[in-house]
């Protein structure tokens, strides 16, 4: 028998082994979705625990289906919002560490106190995946039908909840959702990259949509392809899809980050590495809740690559958003809204996000690909030697990127401006000027840069940038060139700092 090399996943990592491919399928109970109909006769029973917690370390009270006294023991308060935590996949028969990071973050961050629960369907979810996910639609009618009978029992309305669904999770939400009437549906669902194998390209009624709550965002971190699949789904599935840094991989996770996890992890270094960009959706949207003052921005784009040329940062007409918990609930049209930010490697991931456009005046008679760096300095801080690479400079062209930091350095009013080169050109740069000398203010040769147009995405800002010697606009390399704010105001700006 000849085998072929075959894509295992576990533990929502991709594990590559050499074994004969099995062939995926959707059972037929999973290619038909069940409409509200269906949750007419209330399970007495569920295989799905209903966990309700009344602190921060609580291991949670059992909320049992059509048991009211269990309402009452476990402390549940219909006068407020109830969020609702649905787990994945599970390779181990345990929960994972970051349910309770994310209930103790519900618990203790907001300053309006909610119910938190957790829609606990281990015994469902620890099986082989293509199982788990037959599973996903039971579980999703089970916490429709808790849900209906809190509506109910309680007078509770669906409107008040918010389900928030990690990987498998995010589709048992939308499936939760499918089943409730459309007098009454589920207010939000969040899915955290929502799991991609056998969900992506299906169908609205096979996986989370906008149609299955009044609000529905999601975020995803891990859509990179191998064989045609991927960890997390990579299609827009919500009113408003996150892509943080494209979507594709998250930084610090990438396999250059291996040696690193093989000191702290040893062999799982591997499961780690790849598990971390599938997870940090999860641990975006904690950070969201723990730092509700460094509110992640997204913008509207159509995707990374245009994004990084900084094209993408207006807030014009609902073209921006924040990331996670704090998310603008709105819900314009069906059509799925999909946003772009950059975050850093580790909490807190808030960046600020910059626009800056350049036109460069080429003397060469070829296109330069010179290494620049720039330095900016701020209202309330500054930051050094930022390293930019253009590729082909030309004269007349007018070129735009974008810069992110990882400090709020407050309204920025200079910039610094190198061009790093290699140490043999500048050298010949200088045995050129030393034979060839030209004046102050001649633009006989090399690059000249008159101004810099800086967008700031955090504050929809727009600032012009001088040199702050017109009479030499050329940069030489190893040299710094300093440009100032150009507005009138420019000297109000600099008493801010003094």
């Amino acid at each position: 028998v000849i085998t072929t090399p075959c894509i295992i996943f576990v533990k929502y990592i991709l594990i590559f082994q050499v074994k004969p491919c099995p062939q995926f399928y959707l059972p037929e109970s999973f290619g038909r979705r069940s409409r509200a109909a269906e949750t007419n006769k209330t399970p007495q029973e569920t295989r799905t625990k209903f966990l309700l917690f009344r602190g921060e370390t609580d291991k949670g009270c059992q909320i049992r289906l059509n048991h009211s006294d269990t309402l009452q023991q476990c402390g549940f308060n219909s006068s407020l919002p109830l969020v609702m935590i649905v787990h994945g996949w599970l390779v181990d028969d345990i929960l994972e560490d970051w349910v309770w990071e994310m209930v103790a973050a519900l618990k203790s961050q907001l300053a309006q106190s909610v119910n938190v629960g957790l829609a606990e369907w281990v015994t469902l979810a620890h099986n082989h995946y293509t199982t788990a996910v037959r599973n996903t639609r039971l579980v999703g009618q089970e916490i429709a039908a808790l849900l209906q009978w809190l509506q109910e029992s309680v007078q509770f309305s669906p409107s008040h909840v918010h389900l928030i669904g990690y990987s498998l999770g995010a589709h048992v939400s939308g499936f939760a959702g499918s089943y409730m009437s459309r007098k009454h549906k589920i207010g939000r669902i969040t899915g955290l990259d929502a799991a991609g194998p056998l969900f992506e390209k299906a169908s609205l009624s096979d996986r989370l949509s906008p149609d299955d709550a009044n609000f529905v965002d999601a975020i995803h971190t891990f859509t990179w392809e191998h064989m045609g699949l991927s960890v997390g789904i990579k299609q827009p599935i919500a009113h408003y899809d996150f892509y943080p840094n494209g979507g594709s991989y998250q930084p610090g996770c990438h396999f250059l980050e291996l040696y690193k996890h093989f000191a702290k992890h040893g062999l799982n270094a591997i499961t780690r590495t790849v598990k971390c960009a599938h997870e940090r959706s999860v641990h975006l949207f904690i950070d969201s809740l723990l730092h509700a003052d460094m509110q992640s921005m997204a913008y509207l784009c159509r995707d990374m690559d245009r994004f990084s040329q900084g094209l993408c940062l207006s807030c014009k007409k609902g073209r921006c958003n924040t990331l996670g918990y704090h998310t603008r609930q709105e819900r314009q049209s069906k059509k799925s809204k999909s946003l772009f930010l950059v975050t850093r490697a580790q909490s807190p991931f808030k960046v600020y996000h910059y626009q800056f456009k350049i036109r460069f005046i080429n003397q060469t008679e070829n296109p330069v690909e010179p290494t620049f760096t720039v330095s900016f300095l701020g209202t309330r801080g500054e930051r050094q030697k930022i390293p930019i690479t253009l590729k082909g400079i030309t004269s007349n062209e007018t070129y735009s990127f974008l810069i992110t930091l990882d400090v709020d350095i407050g309204e920025l009013i200079m910039i610094k401006f190198k061009w790093e080169n290699r140490m043999v050109w500048s050298n010949v740069w200088n045995t050129v000027q030393t034979i060839i000398p030209w004046g102050r203010g001649s633009l006989h040769s090399g690059l000249a840069l008159k101004s810099i147009r800086v967008k700031v995405g955090e504050t929809q800002q727009r600032m012009t940038f001088c040199s702050e010697n017109m009479n030499d606009l050329l940069l030489h390399p190893a040299r710094e060139k300093t440009f100032v704010r150009c507005e009138a105001n420019s000297e109000t700006l600099k008493r801010k700092i003094r």
